[in-house]
């Protein structure tokens, strides 16, 4: 394969910030739909795509796309690609299938029509009859959307969000790209004060060190493609060397994350250890309400309780409205809240600058973000240093 076509798959709603990151690997070449981000690159961009894309699901390699509307077209048009350019002999290669608004709506059916057709392909390049697949696992996907079958290999094993810092979790959990795209879309930077006042595990604030901090989010973790024969070791290791040599450990953070249940306080605390960042985030036992600050610009970045529980409605309620009140004393910074509550901008007392539509897991929600006023040119460093 002289390119590849390579697809960052995303959650709904935060395509075009995984095209940003594509684009900021340097290649250019792409395509923003809805839940993926098609774009051209060779062997190399999809190390560097695992490595460092932070909200996209995962990195896969396009195989072929076509109509298919029979069997019999799933099945000659599958055999047609070249599956023994990019699948050893020895390789494994199960298939998973999905299927959205088409006529070939049994997945089980396309599955092994699929599997069979990639076998016929295999066997008039290697000339044998069948395969052991006990080598390197390549991970065949057959998507159908209105009728239109993409056959994809998955290159990541795990999904992005497995960063490999966050054994344990909290009850309910934020995923790590989630995350990371929340602090993204609020624009923080590293010489800004950032502070989560329902903190939990400590996702927010981790990811928001780790962009800081410029640690690639896949540099402590593996990848299914690193088994692959088709990528040397020594294009991996490049790769690799390169979030080391950009990462920036010593740069200084003010990241805040604050709780009021202690065991999940633990469960942040060693997290952020983890994740090696723990230098740059200040965990501490604290209700929302006691929070002080002197500093004049900053930016809360949260994930409160939605209130999805039953009994937990009214108490959640309560709790918006006070976080109004709270916040709002904060004149001069900026606030960005994720929750599912429909009412939320009536309950907080202020209709937000902007909103966006976000899933948090199955979960419909809306990222409500409350702009304060930027910082003064020429004042910003000296109000910093006379706060210091």
């Amino acid at each position: 394969m002289s390119y590849l076509e390579l697809i960052a798959t995303s959650t709904f709603g935060l395509e075009a910030i995984v095209a940003q990151e594509v684009k900021e690997l340097g290649y250019q070449d792409m395509t923003v739909e809805n839940g993926k981000v098609t774009f051209v690159g060779d062997w190399e961009a999809l190390c560097r795509a695992n490595l460092w894309l932070r909200v996209a699901d995962r990195v896969r390699l396009k195989v072929g796309e076509f109509k298919a509307v029979t069997f019999d077209e799933l099945f000659e048009q599958t055999k047609a690609l070249p599956w023994a350019e990019l699948i050893p002999v020895d390789a494994e290669f199960p298939v998973e299938g999905k299927s959205v608004k088409s006529g070939l709506f049994s997945v089980p059916d396309c599955q092994a029509i699929v599997k069979k057709a990639v076998v016929e392909s295999m066997k008039k390049k290697y000339k044998r009859q069948w395969f052991e697949e006990k080598g390197p696992l390549y991970k065949i996907e057959v998507a159908l959307l209105k009728d239109t079958a993409t056959l994809t290999v998955d290159a990541s094993g795990a999904g992005l969000h497995k960063r490999g810092y966050r054994e344990s979790a909290s009850y309910a959990p934020l995923k790590e790209t989630l995350a990371a795209a929340l602090v993204k879309l609020a624009r923080w930077r590293p010489d800004m004060v950032l502070v989560d006042p329902f903190c939990g595990s400590g996702t927010i604030a981790i990811e928001a060190a780790l962009i800081g901090q410029n640690a690639a989010p896949g540099m402590n973790r593996e990848f299914i493609s690193e088994s692959w024969p088709n990528i040397s070791r020594s294009l991996w290791r490049r790769a690799r060397k390169e979030t080391h040599d950009a990462a920036n450990f010593e740069q200084p953070l003010e990241i805040i994350g604050t709780d009021i249940d202690d065991k999940v306080l633990k469960l942040a605390r060693r997290n952020a250890f983890e994740a090696g960042v723990d230098q740059g985030i200040h965990f501490q036992k604290m209700s929302f309400k006691e929070f002080r600050s002197r500093k004049k610009y900053g930016k809360f970045i949260c994930n409160p309780p939605y209130g999805e529980r039953l009994g937990e409605l009214k108490d959640v309620e309560k709790m918006y409205k006070d976080m109004g009140k709270v916040f709002r004393e904060f004149d001069t910074w900026s606030y960005y809240i994720l929750t599912s509550h429909p009412e939320f901008e009536k309950l907080f007392g202020e209709r937000a600058t902007k909103k966006r539509k976000l899933y948090n897991g199955n979960i419909k929600v809306h990222y409500y973000q409350y702009y304060g006023p930027k910082p003064q040119k020429g004042r910003a460093k000296e109000i910093q240093r006379l706060e210091e």
